[in-house]
Protein backbone atom coordinates (compact mmCIF):
# COMPACT_ATOMS: atom_id res chain seq x y z
CA UNK A 1 0.00 0.00 0.00
CA UNK A 2 1.42 3.35 -1.07
CA UNK A 3 1.64 6.34 1.24
CA UNK A 4 1.89 10.03 0.46
CA UNK A 5 5.20 11.43 1.66
CA UNK A 6 5.34 15.01 0.38
CA UNK A 7 3.06 17.80 -0.84
CA UNK A 8 4.69 20.87 -2.40
CA UNK A 9 2.92 24.00 -3.77
CA UNK A 10 4.59 25.73 -6.73
CA UNK A 11 3.22 29.02 -8.07
CA UNK A 12 3.97 30.59 -11.45
CA UNK A 13 3.47 33.94 -13.17
CA UNK A 14 3.53 33.88 -16.97
CA UNK A 15 2.62 36.01 -20.01
CA UNK A 16 -0.54 34.79 -21.77
CA UNK A 17 -0.56 35.44 -25.55
CA UNK A 18 -4.30 34.69 -25.69
CA UNK A 19 -4.82 37.56 -23.23
CA UNK A 20 -2.66 40.26 -24.84
CA UNK A 21 0.44 38.90 -23.05
CA UNK A 22 -0.93 39.95 -19.68
CA UNK A 23 0.55 38.20 -16.65
CA UNK A 24 -1.54 35.39 -15.25
CA UNK A 25 -0.96 33.34 -12.09
CA UNK A 26 -1.38 29.66 -11.21
CA UNK A 27 -0.56 27.48 -8.22
CA UNK A 28 0.51 23.89 -8.92
CA UNK A 29 0.60 21.10 -6.39
CA UNK A 30 3.16 18.29 -6.49
CA UNK A 31 2.25 15.21 -4.44
CA UNK A 32 4.77 12.38 -4.06
CA UNK A 33 4.20 8.81 -2.88
CA UNK A 34 6.74 6.70 -1.02
CA UNK A 35 7.62 4.79 -4.19
CA UNK A 36 8.57 8.05 -5.97
CA UNK A 37 5.40 8.35 -8.07
CA UNK A 38 4.30 11.98 -8.47
CA UNK A 39 0.87 13.49 -9.05
CA UNK A 40 0.26 17.02 -10.32
CA UNK A 41 -2.62 19.43 -9.72
CA UNK A 42 -3.37 23.06 -10.45
CA UNK A 43 -5.48 25.99 -9.25
CA UNK A 44 -6.26 29.00 -11.46
CA UNK A 45 -5.45 31.59 -8.80
CA UNK A 46 -5.30 34.59 -11.22
CA UNK A 47 -3.86 37.34 -8.99
CA UNK A 48 -0.68 37.75 -6.88
CA UNK A 49 -2.41 37.92 -3.49
CA UNK A 50 -4.72 34.98 -4.05
CA UNK A 51 -1.79 32.98 -5.41
CA UNK A 52 0.32 33.59 -2.32
CA UNK A 53 -2.63 32.76 -0.07
CA UNK A 54 -3.31 29.52 -1.95
CA UNK A 55 0.31 28.44 -1.77
CA UNK A 56 0.33 29.02 1.99
CA UNK A 57 -2.93 27.09 2.45
CA UNK A 58 -1.72 24.15 0.37
CA UNK A 59 1.36 23.95 2.56
CA UNK A 60 -0.71 23.98 5.74
CA UNK A 61 -3.08 21.32 4.40
CA UNK A 62 -0.15 18.90 4.04
CA UNK A 63 -0.79 17.56 7.54
CA UNK A 64 -4.10 16.07 6.37
CA UNK A 65 -2.61 14.61 3.19
CA UNK A 66 0.84 13.29 4.09
CA UNK A 67 0.77 9.71 5.37
CA UNK A 68 -2.53 8.87 3.67
CA UNK A 69 -3.12 6.17 1.07
CA UNK A 70 -3.65 7.87 -2.36
CA UNK A 71 -6.49 5.42 -3.04
CA UNK A 72 -8.46 7.28 -0.36
CA UNK A 73 -8.44 10.52 -2.34
CA UNK A 74 -12.16 11.27 -2.01
CA UNK A 75 -12.03 10.87 1.76
CA UNK A 76 -8.99 13.16 1.83
CA UNK A 77 -11.04 15.69 -0.18
CA UNK A 78 -13.83 15.49 2.39
CA UNK A 79 -11.48 16.03 5.31
CA UNK A 80 -9.79 18.98 3.61
CA UNK A 81 -13.15 20.55 2.86
CA UNK A 82 -14.28 20.02 6.44
CA UNK A 83 -11.17 21.75 7.79
CA UNK A 84 -11.75 24.87 5.69
CA UNK A 85 -15.28 25.65 6.91
CA UNK A 86 -14.03 28.52 9.07
CA UNK A 87 -12.24 30.41 6.29
CA UNK A 88 -13.55 28.84 3.07
CA UNK A 89 -17.31 28.53 3.37
CA UNK A 90 -18.63 28.34 -0.20
CA UNK A 91 -15.38 29.30 -1.88
CA UNK A 92 -12.35 31.55 -1.88
CA UNK A 93 -8.68 30.66 -1.55
CA UNK A 94 -9.59 27.49 0.33
CA UNK A 95 -11.32 26.21 -2.83
CA UNK A 96 -8.20 26.97 -4.87
CA UNK A 97 -6.08 24.97 -2.44
CA UNK A 98 -8.56 22.10 -2.34
CA UNK A 99 -8.76 22.09 -6.14
CA UNK A 100 -5.06 21.73 -6.85
CA UNK A 101 -4.57 19.09 -4.14
CA UNK A 102 -7.55 17.08 -5.38
CA UNK A 103 -6.40 17.10 -9.02
CA UNK A 104 -2.94 15.96 -7.94
CA UNK A 105 -4.43 13.12 -5.90
CA UNK A 106 -6.42 11.84 -8.88
CA UNK A 107 -3.31 12.05 -11.06
CA UNK A 108 -1.28 10.13 -8.48
CA UNK A 109 -4.02 7.52 -8.07
CA UNK A 110 -4.23 6.93 -11.82
CA UNK A 111 -0.48 6.47 -12.11
CA UNK A 112 -0.37 4.04 -9.20
CA UNK A 113 -3.28 2.01 -10.61
CA UNK A 114 -1.96 2.13 -14.16
CA UNK A 115 -5.12 3.87 -15.44
CA UNK A 116 -5.95 7.14 -17.22
CA UNK A 117 -8.17 9.62 -15.38
CA UNK A 118 -11.11 9.03 -17.71
CA UNK A 119 -11.25 5.38 -16.63
CA UNK A 120 -11.10 6.29 -12.94
CA UNK A 121 -14.15 8.54 -13.25
CA UNK A 122 -16.26 5.91 -15.02
CA UNK A 123 -15.10 5.85 -18.63
CA UNK A 124 -15.34 7.98 -21.75
CA UNK A 125 -18.75 8.60 -23.27
CA UNK A 126 -16.79 9.50 -26.42
CA UNK A 127 -13.14 9.38 -27.41
CA UNK A 128 -12.84 12.92 -28.79
CA UNK A 129 -14.54 16.29 -28.46
CA UNK A 130 -15.19 19.19 -30.86
CA UNK A 131 -12.55 21.86 -30.23
CA UNK A 132 -13.52 25.52 -29.79
CA UNK A 133 -10.94 28.32 -30.03
CA UNK A 134 -11.38 30.42 -26.89
CA UNK A 135 -9.53 33.73 -26.72
CA UNK A 136 -9.85 37.42 -25.90
CA UNK A 137 -10.21 40.37 -28.26
CA UNK A 138 -7.54 42.99 -27.56
CA UNK A 139 -6.65 44.80 -30.81
CA UNK A 140 -8.27 48.19 -31.45
CA UNK A 141 -9.31 47.13 -34.98
CA UNK A 142 -12.47 45.01 -35.10
CA UNK A 143 -11.53 44.03 -38.65
CA UNK A 144 -8.21 42.67 -37.35
CA UNK A 145 -9.92 40.78 -34.54
CA UNK A 146 -12.58 39.27 -36.81
CA UNK A 147 -9.93 38.08 -39.26
CA UNK A 148 -7.68 36.75 -36.49
CA UNK A 149 -10.50 34.63 -35.12
CA UNK A 150 -11.55 33.59 -38.60
CA UNK A 151 -8.14 32.02 -39.19
CA UNK A 152 -8.61 29.73 -36.21
CA UNK A 153 -11.51 28.15 -38.07
CA UNK A 154 -10.35 28.41 -41.68
CA UNK A 155 -6.68 27.54 -41.20
CA UNK A 156 -6.48 25.58 -37.95
CA UNK A 157 -9.76 23.69 -38.17
CA UNK A 158 -11.51 24.74 -34.94
CA UNK A 159 -15.28 24.23 -35.02
CA UNK A 160 -15.86 27.78 -33.85
CA UNK A 161 -14.68 30.62 -31.64
CA UNK A 162 -15.51 32.07 -28.25
CA UNK A 163 -14.56 35.73 -27.99
CA UNK A 164 -14.14 37.51 -24.69
CA UNK A 165 -15.29 41.13 -24.74
CA UNK A 166 -14.39 43.69 -22.09
CA UNK A 167 -10.91 42.27 -21.62
CA UNK A 168 -7.52 43.93 -21.16
CA UNK A 169 -6.17 45.56 -24.31
CA UNK A 170 -7.45 48.10 -26.82
CA UNK A 171 -10.40 46.29 -28.40
CA UNK A 172 -13.02 47.87 -26.11
CA UNK A 173 -15.69 45.50 -27.35
CA UNK A 174 -18.90 45.47 -25.34
CA UNK A 175 -19.08 49.24 -24.85
CA UNK A 176 -20.62 50.52 -28.11
CA UNK A 177 -23.70 48.76 -29.48
CA UNK A 178 -23.23 49.46 -33.20
CA UNK A 179 -19.53 48.58 -33.08
CA UNK A 180 -20.22 45.35 -31.20
CA UNK A 181 -22.84 44.24 -33.72
CA UNK A 182 -20.55 45.13 -36.62
CA UNK A 183 -17.80 43.03 -35.04
CA UNK A 184 -20.08 39.99 -34.79
CA UNK A 185 -21.17 40.51 -38.41
CA UNK A 186 -17.52 40.64 -39.52
CA UNK A 187 -16.75 37.63 -37.34
CA UNK A 188 -19.47 35.58 -39.04
CA UNK A 189 -18.04 36.51 -42.44
CA UNK A 190 -14.55 35.50 -41.27
CA UNK A 191 -15.45 32.12 -39.74
CA UNK A 192 -17.96 31.10 -42.41
CA UNK A 193 -21.60 30.07 -42.24
CA UNK A 194 -21.24 26.84 -40.26
CA UNK A 195 -18.83 27.71 -37.46
CA UNK A 196 -20.06 28.24 -33.92
CA UNK A 197 -19.82 31.70 -32.36
CA UNK A 198 -19.90 32.26 -28.62
CA UNK A 199 -19.66 35.73 -27.07
CA UNK A 200 -18.49 36.28 -23.49
CA UNK A 201 -19.51 39.69 -22.10
CA UNK A 202 -16.56 39.99 -19.76
CA UNK A 203 -17.12 40.92 -16.14
CA UNK A 204 -15.81 44.49 -16.44
CA UNK A 205 -18.77 45.51 -18.62
CA UNK A 206 -21.80 46.87 -16.74
CA UNK A 207 -24.59 45.77 -19.10
CA UNK A 208 -28.16 46.36 -17.97
CA UNK A 209 -30.88 43.84 -18.71
CA UNK A 210 -31.93 46.02 -21.64
CA UNK A 211 -28.35 46.08 -22.92
CA UNK A 212 -28.12 42.30 -22.67
CA UNK A 213 -31.41 41.76 -24.49
CA UNK A 214 -30.64 44.26 -27.24
CA UNK A 215 -27.12 43.02 -27.89
CA UNK A 216 -28.00 39.33 -27.73
CA UNK A 217 -30.91 39.78 -30.16
CA UNK A 218 -28.62 41.66 -32.56
CA UNK A 219 -25.87 39.03 -32.27
CA UNK A 220 -28.44 36.30 -32.93
CA UNK A 221 -29.01 37.73 -36.40
CA UNK A 222 -25.52 36.49 -37.26
CA UNK A 223 -25.85 33.00 -35.78
CA UNK A 224 -24.96 32.91 -32.10
CA UNK A 225 -24.47 29.59 -30.30
CA UNK A 226 -24.45 31.07 -26.80
CA UNK A 227 -24.08 34.30 -24.87
CA UNK A 228 -21.89 33.94 -21.79
CA UNK A 229 -22.47 35.87 -18.57
CA UNK A 230 -24.51 38.60 -20.29
CA UNK A 231 -25.20 39.82 -16.75
CA UNK A 232 -23.43 39.46 -13.42
CA UNK A 233 -24.00 35.89 -12.16
CA UNK A 234 -25.57 37.23 -8.95
CA UNK A 235 -28.30 39.02 -10.94
CA UNK A 236 -30.89 36.23 -10.80
CA UNK A 237 -33.73 38.67 -11.42
CA UNK A 238 -31.99 40.03 -14.51
CA UNK A 239 -31.45 36.53 -15.92
CA UNK A 240 -35.15 35.76 -15.40
CA UNK A 241 -36.03 38.90 -17.35
CA UNK A 242 -33.53 38.08 -20.11
CA UNK A 243 -34.58 34.47 -20.65
CA UNK A 244 -37.89 34.98 -22.55
CA UNK A 245 -36.37 37.60 -24.85
CA UNK A 246 -33.50 35.59 -26.39
CA UNK A 247 -33.32 32.47 -28.53
CA UNK A 248 -29.68 31.53 -28.02
CA UNK A 249 -28.28 29.41 -25.20
CA UNK A 250 -27.36 31.29 -22.02
CA UNK A 251 -24.08 30.34 -20.34
CA UNK A 252 -22.89 31.14 -16.82
CA UNK A 253 -21.31 29.45 -13.80
CA UNK A 254 -17.61 30.14 -14.25
CA UNK A 255 -17.47 32.12 -11.00
CA UNK A 256 -19.18 29.52 -8.81
CA UNK A 257 -17.09 27.65 -6.27
CA UNK A 258 -18.89 24.48 -5.16
CA UNK A 259 -21.74 22.09 -5.92
CA UNK A 260 -24.11 24.07 -3.72
CA UNK A 261 -23.51 27.23 -5.73
CA UNK A 262 -23.88 25.40 -9.03
CA UNK A 263 -27.11 23.78 -7.81
CA UNK A 264 -28.56 27.21 -7.11
CA UNK A 265 -27.62 28.44 -10.59
CA UNK A 266 -29.07 25.37 -12.30
CA UNK A 267 -32.23 25.33 -10.18
CA UNK A 268 -32.93 28.94 -11.18
CA UNK A 269 -33.82 27.69 -14.65
CA UNK A 270 -31.88 30.59 -16.17
CA UNK A 271 -28.86 28.71 -17.52
CA UNK A 272 -28.43 26.37 -20.50
CA UNK A 273 -24.62 25.98 -20.43
CA UNK A 274 -22.91 25.57 -17.06
CA UNK A 275 -19.32 26.79 -17.08
CA UNK A 276 -17.09 25.11 -14.51
CA UNK A 277 -13.34 25.35 -13.85
CA UNK A 278 -11.75 22.42 -12.03
CA UNK A 279 -8.99 24.75 -10.87
CA UNK A 280 -11.39 26.62 -8.59
CA UNK A 281 -14.51 24.43 -8.25
CA UNK A 282 -12.94 22.02 -5.74
CA UNK A 283 -11.05 19.96 -8.28
CA UNK A 284 -12.08 16.80 -10.08
CA UNK A 285 -14.11 15.53 -7.12
CA UNK A 286 -16.04 18.80 -6.95
CA UNK A 287 -16.57 18.95 -10.71
CA UNK A 288 -17.95 15.41 -10.81
CA UNK A 289 -20.67 16.62 -8.44
CA UNK A 290 -21.41 19.50 -10.83
CA UNK A 291 -21.65 17.14 -13.80
CA UNK A 292 -24.16 15.02 -11.89
CA UNK A 293 -26.30 18.13 -11.34
CA UNK A 294 -25.98 19.07 -15.02
CA UNK A 295 -27.06 15.64 -16.20
CA UNK A 296 -30.01 15.57 -13.81
CA UNK A 297 -31.24 18.94 -15.12
CA UNK A 298 -30.53 18.17 -18.81
CA UNK A 299 -28.48 21.31 -19.29
CA UNK A 300 -24.97 21.47 -20.80
CA UNK A 301 -21.56 21.20 -19.14
CA UNK A 302 -18.67 23.37 -20.34
CA UNK A 303 -15.22 23.11 -18.79
CA UNK A 304 -13.43 26.44 -18.44
CA UNK A 305 -9.96 25.11 -19.26
CA UNK A 306 -8.10 28.39 -19.68
CA UNK A 307 -4.91 27.86 -17.72
CA UNK A 308 -2.31 25.06 -17.95
CA UNK A 309 -2.07 21.67 -19.61
CA UNK A 310 -2.77 20.09 -16.21
CA UNK A 311 -6.19 21.74 -16.06
CA UNK A 312 -6.85 21.03 -19.73
CA UNK A 313 -6.03 17.32 -19.47
CA UNK A 314 -8.39 16.86 -16.53
CA UNK A 315 -11.06 18.99 -18.20
CA UNK A 316 -11.03 16.95 -21.39
CA UNK A 317 -11.48 13.72 -19.43
CA UNK A 318 -14.37 15.20 -17.46
CA UNK A 319 -16.03 16.63 -20.57
CA UNK A 320 -15.68 13.31 -22.37
CA UNK A 321 -17.25 11.44 -19.45
CA UNK A 322 -20.68 13.03 -19.94
CA UNK A 323 -23.11 13.20 -22.87
CA UNK A 324 -24.01 16.75 -21.74
CA UNK A 325 -20.98 18.47 -23.29
CA UNK A 326 -21.12 20.44 -26.56
CA UNK A 327 -17.48 21.48 -27.08
CA UNK A 328 -14.07 21.63 -25.44
CA UNK A 329 -12.59 25.12 -25.16
CA UNK A 330 -8.89 25.44 -25.99
CA UNK A 331 -6.55 28.42 -26.12
CA UNK A 332 -5.55 28.58 -29.82
CA UNK A 333 -2.29 30.56 -29.61
CA UNK A 334 0.79 28.78 -28.31
CA UNK A 335 1.47 29.74 -24.71
CA UNK A 336 3.92 28.82 -21.93
CA UNK A 337 1.58 26.79 -19.74
CA UNK A 338 0.17 24.66 -22.55
CA UNK A 339 2.98 24.20 -25.05
CA UNK A 340 6.18 24.84 -23.09
CA UNK A 341 5.15 23.13 -19.86
CA UNK A 342 4.78 19.58 -21.22
CA UNK A 343 6.59 17.45 -23.80
CA UNK A 344 3.39 16.54 -25.65
CA UNK A 345 0.98 19.48 -25.65
CA UNK A 346 -2.74 18.80 -25.94
CA UNK A 347 -3.60 20.08 -29.40
CA UNK A 348 -6.67 19.74 -31.61
CA UNK A 349 -6.54 18.23 -35.06
CA UNK A 350 -9.15 18.92 -37.73
CA UNK A 351 -11.50 20.37 -35.12
CA UNK A 352 -11.21 17.52 -32.59
CA UNK A 353 -9.30 16.98 -29.35
CA UNK A 354 -8.58 13.41 -28.25
CA UNK A 355 -9.15 12.19 -24.70
CA UNK A 356 -5.78 11.65 -22.93
CA UNK A 357 -5.09 7.96 -22.45
CA UNK A 358 -1.74 8.04 -20.67
CA UNK A 359 -1.67 7.21 -16.97
CA UNK A 360 -3.29 9.69 -14.60
CA UNK A 361 -3.89 13.05 -16.25
CA UNK A 362 -1.61 12.11 -19.13
CA UNK A 363 0.64 15.17 -18.84
CA UNK A 364 3.82 15.76 -16.84
CA UNK A 365 4.93 19.35 -16.07
CA UNK A 366 8.61 20.10 -16.62
CA UNK A 367 10.48 21.22 -13.52
CA UNK A 368 12.63 23.57 -15.61
CA UNK A 369 9.58 25.41 -16.96
CA UNK A 370 7.98 25.72 -13.53
CA UNK A 371 11.23 27.18 -12.23
CA UNK A 372 11.51 29.55 -15.21
CA UNK A 373 8.13 31.09 -14.42
CA UNK A 374 8.26 30.63 -10.65
CA UNK A 375 6.35 33.30 -8.74
CA UNK A 376 8.32 34.14 -5.61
Amino acid sequence: MARITRLIPISVAYPEPNDNDNTRYLTFCRIEADDGTVGWGEAITMFPGSTLATERLVGEMADIVVGRDPMENVDIWRKLKAQTWWYGYRGGAAAFALSCIDVALWDLKGKLLGQPLVNLIGGAHRERLPALASTHAFNSSIEFEAERHGRYVREQGYVGVKVGMGKRGDARLGYEFDRDVEFVRLLREAVGPDAQIMIDRGQSLPWTVSDAIRRTNAFEEHGLTWIEEPLEPTDARGFRMLRPHVKTLIATGEREWDARGFAEVIDSGNVDVVGCDIGRAEGITGTLKVIELVEHADVWFNSHAWSSAVNTAASIALSASTPRCLVQELKPDENPMQHELVDEPLVQRDGWIEVPRSLGLGVEPKASVLEKYRFK
